[in-house]
């Protein structure tokens, strides 16, 4: 790999000049073709234009309702997080199926996302985006009005397809519409950090809606703003037509999207994401005979699709994701960082509210409120970063953001319950996240210029396959950890607070290895990176 200098990060070439295609945008009733994120003046492949500016409101606009659908779709996963035993009491929900209420979503979601990301690349990201807005803001308004617990189940996994549909696009508008350098830093910044905001969001407001008006208005709102978004973007969203000169789209979608290979990935993350779900809601469900299966299946179509990435290679043939990809340092270090530090997000999130209801006793409010300093921080850090990326080596801004958000779970593992939220909660509550806020707008930069312009809806569905995992591993991880070390402490009742704070405590010091773990990757494989996110003529 050569060494990157501070104003160039290395890419890898088109995986096959003779099928790029160059999307037009219609741009204040004009036609112009967008140049690609991190494309060279050299590649006689890509076309040699100017790149898009849209006038500043219309950026604006773009951003807001892109932003918007993502935070409203995550809204509700806080929502669940905080409200998921009064849900279970009003819909009689089985105690065996609590975990799938939030675990489906991860699961359809994850499973679809490359797929979809593809598939935006051929038909329009900007179709796509408002078919996955409209059908979120309908499943969103159903799980509302949901009667049953399996029906709950069911409308979550509908939210699930449709939030892979908006997730890729999203960031794939973002590339061929706005203007790299500093607006396109911005964009990836509001687009990249609209999940884990909107999560905290849920979080936070969560606890008033149970304690006042009920978890079903929470769901209502979404579905009211999901609708009115999907509105908005009918207007404001740039489109994006393709070059006369190109087969069909029914064509284009036969032979330019890897389907053996998405079926492949997505199968193994699927079945993964499956067992994750069991092993969450309990660790002796790895002792089953189908989880069993299922997890060698999926670890098993890993070396599968590898070979299929091979063989599509070397026929010059497309690739969902070739294997040579991975051999851009920056590109599969930011990829582990990512993971881990999603992780750590929204396992932090999860155990403090935990700690907060079971532990110190407060109301579902009361833990909102003490989480609010996470939230009100990651919005501020996040701005920042948007406009500054771009001024400092990212290997500084990387590694300090990362090194600081080991502090959250630090503080929390050394806290004395008894203690009020001032010593300790609350500057554990600033630092968590820090990390994410800086790493999302990063991540999404280098992993935008490490896909060819015209798959930047694959690079979108990557680096969010990526996140979900993170959070379903990082999940899953710590709620086995949690419950063995709370079932082998020396506390009689297993249920008393005492007995729960052994388990918690146990979780956040396995965040604090996470968080370490994804500096030293940070450390080794970003250590060249330079700048990043700098305009380019």
């Amino acid at each position: 790999m050569a060494t990157q200098t501070d104003t160039e990060l290395e890419i890898l070439a088109p995986f096959a000049a003779s099928t790029l295609h160059h999307p037009l945008l219609i741009i204040n009733g004009s036609l112009r073709t967008p140049t690609p994120a991190g494309s060279d003046q050299n590649e006689t492949t890509l076309a040699n234009t100017s790149p898009i500016t849209l006038p500043k409101g219309r950026f604006i606009m773009v951003i807001a309702e892109l932003s918007g659908i993502q935070i409203t779709s995550s809204f509700t996963n806080g929502l669940l997080t905080v409200a998921l035993p009064a849900m279970a009491a009003d819909l009689a929900l089985e105690p065996n199926l609590l975990v799938w209420a939030s675990s489906v979503y991860f699961l359809t979601s994850g499973a679809c996302l490359l797929m979809a990301g593809a598939v935006s690349d051929v038909l329009s990201p900007r179709a796509i985006n408002l078919v996955g807005c409209l059908l979120l803001a309908c499943f969103m308004l159903a799980s509302g009005l949901a009667r049953t617990g399996i029906e709950l189940i069911m409308f979550r996994a509908m939210q699930g397809i449709a939030s892979a549909l908006v997730m890729p696009s999203s960031m794939s508008i973002v590339s061929t519409s706005v203007e790299n350098g500093r607006p396109r830093n911005i964009g990836f910044a509001c687009v990249g950090m609209s999940q884990p905001l909107g999560f905290s969001f849920g979080l936070v407001l969560g606890g008033l809606f149970v304690k006042t008006v009920g978890w079903r208005y929470g769901y209502h709102i979404a579905g009211a703003l999901g609708f009115a978004l999907f509105v908005v973007g009918i207007w404001v969203l740039p489109r994006v037509v393709v070059d006369q000169t190109q087969a069909p789209k029914l064509k284009r979608l036969a032979s330019e999207i890897d389907w053996v290979g998405a079926a492949l990935a997505s199968s193994s993350i699927a079945t993964f994401s499956y067992v994750l779900a069991e092993l969450s809601a309990n660790i002796n469900n790895i002792h089953a005979a189908s989880n069993i299966a299922l997890l060698c299946t999926s670890i098993a179509l890993i070396p599968g699709f590898v070979s299929w990435m091979r063989n599509q290679e070397r026929r010059n043939k497309p690739a969902l994701i070739p294997n040579k990809i991975w051999s851009n340092m920056a590109f599969s270090c930011v990829c582990v960082m990512v993971l881990l530090a999603n992780a750590v997000a929204n396992c932090m999130e999860l155990f403090s509210s935990l700690f907060f209801q079971e532990v110190q006793g407060t109301t579902a409010l009361g833990a909102s409120l003490r989480m609010l300093p996470n939230l009100l921080v990651g919005a501020g850090v996040n701005v920042v970063t948007g406009v500054l990326v771009d001024k400092i080596p990212a290997t500084y801004a990387v590694l300090g953001g990362s090194t600081l958000n080991i502090g959250a779970p630090l503080l929390m593992a050394l806290i004395n319950p008894r203690w009020p939220y001032w010593y300790d909660a609350f500057f554990a509550q600033i630092l968590s996240g820090i990390s994410c806020d800086v790493l999302f707008t990063v991540g999404l930069l280098i992993v935008s210029a490490s896909f060819p312009a015209h798959t930047q809806g694959l690079a979108g569905a990557v680096f969010n396959t990526v996140t979900q995992l993170g959070a379903s591993i990082g999940l899953t991880v710590l709620s086995v950890i949690s419950t063995t070390v709370t079932d082998d402490s020396a506390i009689v009742d297993k249920s008393s607070p005492g007995a729960l704070f052994e388990g918690y405590k146990a979780g956040f010091w396995t965040l604090v290895g996470m968080m370490g773990a994804a500096v030293v990757v940070g450390g080794i494989g970003l250590r060249e990176l330079g700048k990043v996110g700098e305009k380019r003529d």
